[in-house]
């Protein structure tokens, strides 16, 4: 339905955070794949800084496990708010944030 309402969450971690010794970005696309979340997709970086650090590049020899990595994902509100908190949990020292989008196209089904 056009003009569906619906809740996108961002995190942003490090390439080399980790959630009981496996990468943190895959535990959480496997978790919210099990949960039934509509979609997510995580982007690693080539540049970028968190938690104003300096500027690390994937040309940097020392950047390796610094890079950002960011996971996008976007369901109804009350799929979010089921899984919300366990990702805070997954990802305590990292920033996540959440917002009300428009489904300008598709669905969510």
């Amino acid at each position: 339905m056009p003009d569906d309402m619906a809740v996108q969450v961002t995190m942003y971690l490090n390439e080399g955070d980790q959630w009981h010794h496996r990468p943190l970005h895959m535990e959480i696309l496997n978790y919210l794949r099990q949960e039934n979340v509509y979609g997510a997709t995580a982007f690693h970086a080539v540049a970028g800084f968190l938690g104003r650090n300096r500027v690390k590049t994937a040309h940097m020899v020392e950047a390796g496990g610094k890079l950002p990595v960011v996971i996008i994902f976007v369901d109804r509100e009350e799929h979010v708010n089921r899984v919300l908190p366990t990702l805070k949990e997954m990802a305590a020292h990292r920033l996540i944030v959440r917002e009300n989008v428009v489904i300008e196209q598709g669905n969510l089904e």
